[in-house]
């Protein structure tokens, strides 16, 4: 692989703002952030952090807001190479508990999107905060950098050290706790987002179309943070919608000119569902200005990518990575053009730096077009799992990572995926295992066993199916199974639909056959009402 030779994360971004002077670089709202605004507001967070103690390897807890001071607040506990553990959305309280004994010193947080119990949960934990909060010291106190920041102060330099760990990227477990995936400064720094000298054609193609970069959703996701950089990089502008038109897409599309975005599956469908419900009204909506749309984060149906660029035109890119492994594939319209089918049934191909390993259940190498467990090595792949050696043992094997996915390479070097070795549902992007649920629904007094399956949904690309077998007797109230899910594990991890089985059908290997039970008697499922929209959670 390729020798590491960058430097510090996140130099190039803080060289980039400082060469780029009165360049706007966020939109919020009416409000215009220019490269020595965003630069300003880093070095007046950094020493801020710095007088409160925060500095290389500090375990930082960050709930940011989408905001340039967001931004601004991560790539400062990055320059003092701090270690950033992202807080997505979504977690319960239990889960935020679990996050904070992972050595946390300090939470950092934006008032205007922490929730109020997840911050007192911190404890004598030092809490500082983006704005003015009880009981937290405001890293932003006196107000936000002018325009006529000081070009004279001293240069500001990346503390990270290669091997210390920048960032933890928390997904979903096994056990029903958040696992974090650690990435190294140094593996930050072999990222080719900051380095577009790296780029290849392919990526060049798509950063070309950030111009006006729509940014939204959570700053905590390395993806959405890695495509904001792709737009900066690129000489782009990250747009921040300060309104939420409806529906989101694809009316935030027209009124603020978006060339290029990022977006789930699920998002993609209700895009194009929308646009041809509207397609015959007198003024229909105008998303012609899109030129680079990212579909990413669960696998996207031939058919629809097909239907996708015959609605928008040659702009749908398709990628395919994992928190554990970083950005593995990329394919593009040009690719889609020229290959056709084979490159339609496809997630791309890999990237220029990213080897793959498609093996079969002796780990032995397949040839291409057969199908395996495929792996994958990469020169920004995380370390392992923070404070769970077992499961990094398992998962980080000779330098490689099991992505727990199954599929194979043809002989053009497209990629391939046919399925999962793992027990998981991917709802609106998001990982969740089976098991954790199941526990959870077996907990409550009237259920004997639960069963846990993924079904396709064209709102969330995937929705957990529950298969409950009451106990004798018993009938356990629907509301009180999903309320019981929502409290302990979060509104990711309830199920869409529910349906109580008479008995428990078996493989031929003794262990129950989820599917064989959803054939038989999933027609007598009933959907589960969520708490939330389902679809809507990544809506600012």
């Amino acid at each position: 692989m390729r020798a590491q030779t960058s430097p510090a994360y996140p130099q190039a971004l803080i060289d980039l703002l400082e060469r780029s002077g009165d360049r706007p670089c966020f939109e919020h709202g009416s409000r215009i952030v220019t490269a020595r605004q965003t630069l300003a507001t880093i070095r007046r967070l950094v020493a801020a952090m710095r007088g409160a103690g925060i500095g290389p390897g500090t375990g930082v807890a960050m709930l940011p807001g989408v905001s340039p001071e967001g931004f601004a607040a991560i790539f400062a506990a990055y320059a003092i190479g701090a270690r950033v553990s992202a807080v997505r959305p979504g977690l319960t309280a239990g889960q935020f508990a679990h996050l904070l004994t992972g050595g946390i010193d300090a939470v950092v947080f934006d008032p205007a999107v922490a929730n109020r119990d997840l911050v007192t949960l911190a404890g004598s934990i030092p809490r500082y905060s983006l704005g003015s909060h009880p009981g937290a010291t405001d890293l932003l106190a006196g107000g936000l950098p002018s325009g006529d920041a000081d070009p004279g102060d001293e240069p500001l330099v990346a503390a990270g050290r290669p091997d210390d760990i920048a960032r933890i990227t928390y997904t979903s477990g096994s056990t029903g706790q958040p696992k974090g995936c650690a990435a190294t400064y140094g593996a930050l720094a072999a990222d080719w987002t900051c380095a577009p000298d790296r780029w290849s054609g392919a990526m060049a193609r798509m950063a070309d179309g950030l111009d006006r970069c729509l940014l939204f959703g959570t700053l905590s996701s390395p993806v959405v943070m890695n495509y904001v950089l792709l737009s900066l990089f690129h000489g782009g502008v990250a747009v921040i919608p300060d309104q939420t038109p409806q529906p989101f897409f694809p009316a935030v599309i027209e009124r603020y000119g978006i060339t290029g975005t990022i977006m789930t599956v699920p998002r993609l469908y209700q895009l194009l569902d929308v646009l041809d419900e509207h397609a015959l009204d007198e003024h229909p909506f105008d998303v012609s200005s899109l030129r680079s749309v990212m579909v990413s984060g669960s696998p996207l149906h031939p058919h629809r990518l097909a239907d996708a660029t015959r609605r928008l035109g040659p702009v749908v890119f398709q990628a395919y990575g994992q928190s554990e492994a970083g950005s593995l594939t990329l394919l593009t319209p040009d690719e889609l053009s020229a290959s056709g089918q084979a490159a339609l049934d496809s997630v791309g191909r890999p990237h220029p730096e990213v080897e793959v390993s498609v093996r079969d259940d002796q780990d032995r190498p397949v040839p291409p077009g057969t199908d395996g467990e495929i792996y994958v090595r990469t020169p920004w792949q995380t370390s392992g799992y923070w404070g769970d050696p077992e499961q990094t043992a398992e998962v980080f094997v000779d330098g490689w990572v099991r992505t727990r996915d199954l599929g194979h390479l043809d002989g053009d070097g497209f990629l391939h995926l046919v399925g999962r070795s793992r027990d998981i549902v991917i709802v609106n992007a998001m990982v969740y295992y089976a098991g954790p649920i199941e526990r959870v629904l077996a907990l409550h007094p009237d259920v004997d066993e639960a069963f846990v399956v993924g079904v396709p949904d064209e709102r969330t690309g995937e929705a957990v199916h529950a298969l409950v077998r009451p106990a004798a007797g018993r009938t356990p109230p629907r509301e009180q199974l999903t309320a019981l899910v929502r409290d302990t594990l979060g509104e990711g991890s309830v199920p869409a639909a529910i349906t109580f089985i008479p008995k428990v059908l078996a493989a031929e290997s003794g262990k129950p056959d989820k599917r064989a039970m959803l054939a038989r008697f999933g027609e007598a499922a009933v959907p589960c009402e969520p708490a939330v929209p389902r679809g809507e959670a990544a809506v600012p």
